[in-house]
């Protein structure tokens, strides 16, 4: 009796896990790109060329171009944006305003908001698309 084993083997890749992994990561990315989104209003900046960044704390001043006023993404109204603001910084050394204006708004529409930061003495950063 010649009994021999069959030496060629062949690979297999099993697949059946593939579909779940890449649904899962999928997924996780889907749920960090909308975590890397620093404000959710829809604004058109102005542009400029790409300066400097803030890494400090800071604090999102966002103005549609119907003159919706938002601070870290909760509508404000004009009037109480001195005080929002001053509640906002309490606490926190050297506080910088970020500035989110729409780019159809009227200059004088940023020099309100900048005559609000230069009142209580808030150092504030006007945010703008880079060109290419």
């Amino acid at each position: 009796m010649n009994l021999r084993r069959n030496k060629l083997y062949t690979a297999e890749v099993y697949t059946g896990s593939l579909n779940d992994i890449m649904f899962f990561l999928l997924l996780f990315f889907l749920i960090i790109s909308t975590l890397a989104n620093p404000s959710v209003i829809k604004l058109l900046l102005p542009k400029s060329p790409p300066a400097q960044t803030i890494s400090k704390q800071q604090i999102s001043l966002s103005v549609t171009k119907d003159k919706l006023y938002y601070i870290n993404n909760e509508a404000v109204p004009f009037n109480n944006i001195e005080t929002e603001i001053v509640k906002k910084t309490a606490g926190i050394v050297d506080p910088t305003v970020v500035l989110r204006i729409d780019n159809e708004l009227t200059i004088q529409d940023l020099v309100d908001i900048l005559q609000i930061g230069n009142k209580i003495k808030i150092k504030m950063v006007l945010a703008t698309n880079p060109t290419k």
